[in-house]
């Protein structure tokens, strides 16, 4: 395969525009599959992770390649989501275009501008389709020009204003030059062939051959695999290699502001020069969603290797007598941060199968490897855990949760920086879409957090779409409160739009919680008596503890109930009149919704099988005490 016969495309876009449907699309119609396999009745099939099904988002970017009239086609399957965008940013360097799909009604959205500016930053050329044109209120001509302002505020030189449109119903595999589609995908395979250029790379193959570490993969067969672009040379089976890191001055893994380990001092972390030697074992190239093994892999070509077990992301895998790192890969900071820490409750170690901090640390370490958008420093027991936003968090502690992992988390924080002895805190640009009915319950709940309105408009659907400025911390919780005043139907979104001074206006408020005095098991009855004081999180007959939070006061203030009282029996009163007892549906918090209840000296235990809300303090003549004192 010659390097001028290898397309690089990532698909980018904000979430739920239709990137993976669409790569679902390229993958059947380039008959990567057989007629009867499976993948051919599959939707989301680049989708892999569990977490991504449910969530109905991509998480981790994906990479596969499909052939079409002797062209072979690498596509990188990039997040819409802006908590990972981190995703976007270490692999877009692998790419030399990118198919930016914009819906048909929606138009561009935050994320939309969020990723199309690292494209052109890294001087990608955009092929632009407009996908879901069948929505009975599309919009296209509206979106053709929003698309070109978005251009033109983002552009960073001339060329990058022409670009191509096609049109696409991705769901149905059909697409266009115009709005009369055909019956098939083959105009955007043409596109790419066409419109998207050949693998930029670096013509001096005299000095060795090198290749920037872009993901990391593994199996428990061959181990490690290290996935990038070759931009300069070849690479062959059982070649000898130099790993490098470029002189940057900081870990793009390892704890944030931490000094290097005693075993990492040898300058992969604050110089540039060799880390390691190598043995390339196995070259592996993409086809569909498997790998086939290659004798050497050319300039141009994303691959996989194996045998560098001590390849990390932003390293650069080099060859010959004087090999020369690339430049390491640029990322956005982290704005929000939570502690994460061994289960400290009376109920530890009863449902997980890992508790012990050791292996939390052992974990989080291997999180590193691949989401390099984290940041990890030791806090007390446990961890601070910096990362883009509530989200990105989220899932890492629900897929530790999914593999056995017993831990507590704390309440999520901003992660402020100093510039100049001044103190900056993070803002966002939000987006948010309602029925006109909600906008007062909208506009209230913004003006509690102090945001900042942007502009506001009826869209053709008749809803209303406001564009807000928003501190991060005041984000914290947005969604679950306007998922709750908008009866489920809100759309919102958000990405960085850097920092400004900290001014602290707004203090997260919440009502006081219910709490456990009595360690036990709850009951009905009890249960029945404290429905009155407030929103209950927990049914009947489950096991609690004293300090163990167990729903929503109607008051200001904490209030602590004995929910494991029973029913004191007489000849007159027997356990049987239970079954009059009627309570109301008990409410179940999701993560995220736990997430968003604590405060400051709460925690929350999370198990395989309970999230398990909680006071920091369990004793409450203590937590009184400590209470007065602040």
């Amino acid at each position: 395969m010659q390097k001028d016969r290898i397309r690089n495309v990532a698909i980018i876009a904000h979430v739920d525009h239709g990137k993976t449907t669409l790569v679902d699309g390229l993958l059947k119609q380039s008959h990567t599959f057989r007629e009867n396999q499976a993948e051919m009745s599959q939707t989301l099939i680049m989708d892999s992770m569990d977490q991504e099904h449910e969530r109905g988002i991509t998480i981790t970017a994906k990479q596969t390649a499909v052939f079409y009239n002797g062209y072979k086609i690498n596509i990188i399957d990039t997040p819409g989501h802006a908590d990972f965008s981190g995703e976007v940013e270490r692999t877009l360097n692998m790419a030399d275009g990118v198919l930016l799909i914009v819906d048909a009604q929606e138009g561009p959205m935050p994320q939309t501008k969020f990723v199309l500016q690292k494209a052109l930053d890294l001087k990608l050329k955009p092929v632009v389709i407009i996908n879901k044109i069948d929505k009975p209120a599309a919009r296209i001509e509206e979106v053709k020009s929003e698309i070109e302002s978005l251009f033109l505020e983002l552009a960073t030189d001339e060329s990058q204003l022409n670009y191509p449109i096609y049109y696409a119903i991705a769901r149905e595999g059909k697409a266009g030059k115009t709005t009369d589609l055909d019956d098939d995908l083959h105009v955007i395979f043409e596109s790419i062939i066409n419109d998207i250029p050949a693998p930029k790379i670096d013509e001096n193959e005299g000095k060795g051959a090198q290749l920037l570490v872009a993901a990391l993969a593994a199996d428990n067969y061959l181990g490690k695999y290290a996935i990038g672009k070759i931009v300069r040379g070849k690479l062959k089976h059982g070649e000898t290699v130099s790993i490098l890191r470029a002189a940057t001055g900081d870990a793009l893994r390892g704890p944030a502001g931490s000094e290097p380990k005693a075993s990492e001092s040898d300058g992969r972390y604050n110089a540039a020069g060799p880390v390691a030697k190598g043995k390339i074992e196995k070259i592996f190239t993409y086809r569909g969603l498997g790998k086939e093994e290659s004798p050497e892999a050319i300039a141009g070509d994303i691959v996989a290797l194996t045998g560098l077990q001590d390849a990390s992301i932003g390293d650069t895998i080099a060859t010959g007598d004087n090999p020369e790192a690339l430049p390491t890969i640029e990322l956005e900071p982290p704005t929000l941060s939570i502690y994460i820490g061994p289960n400290t409750s009376p109920l530890k170690g009863k449902e997980g199968e890992f508790t012990t901090s050791r292996q939390i640390a052992e974990r989080l370490e291997k999180e590193l490897e691949t989401n390099i958008a984290l940041k990890i420093q030791p806090d007390g027991l446990g961890y601070k855990v910096s990362g883009r936003g509530e989200l990105h968090l989220s899932v890492l502690i629900e897929t530790m949760r999914r593999e056995g992992y017993e831990l507590e988390a704390g309440r999520p924080e901003v992660v402020y920086k100093e510039e100049n002895g001044q103190k900056l805190e993070p803002v966002e640009d939000l987006t948010i879409e309602v029925d006109s009915e909600f906008v007062g319950a909208v506009s209230q709940e913004m003006g509690v957090r102090k945001a900042e309105l942007k502009s506001q408009e009826l869209t053709t659907t008749g809803s209303t779409r406001f564009e807000y400025e928003i501190t991060t911390a005041a984000l914290i919780g947005l969604r679950n409160n306007l998922l709750t005043a908008t009866k489920g139907t809100v759309i919102m979104s958000s990405i960085p739009h850097g920092y400004k001074p900290a001014d602290s206006k707004y203090k997260p408020e919440r009502n006081g919680a219910l709490v456990s005095f009595e360690t036990g098991t709850s009951t009905a009855y009890a249960l029945d008596a404290a429905q009155a004081r407030g929103i209950l999180y927990i049914p009947p007959q489950v096991p609690v503890y004293q300090g163990m939070i167990v729903g929503l006061s109607n008051k200001k203030d904490d209030l602590d109930i004995n929910i494991c009282k029973e029913k004191q029996l007489t000849n007159m009163r027997t356990h049987a009149s239970d079954g009059a007892i009627q309570l109301t549906p008990y409410t179940q918090l999701s993560l995220e919704q736990c997430l968003d209840f604590l405060l400051d000296d709460e925690l929350l235990e999370v198990t395989p099988k309970s999230l398990r809300l909680r006071k920091r303090q369990l004793d409450p003549i203590k937590r009184k005490r400590e209470n007065r004192a602040n």
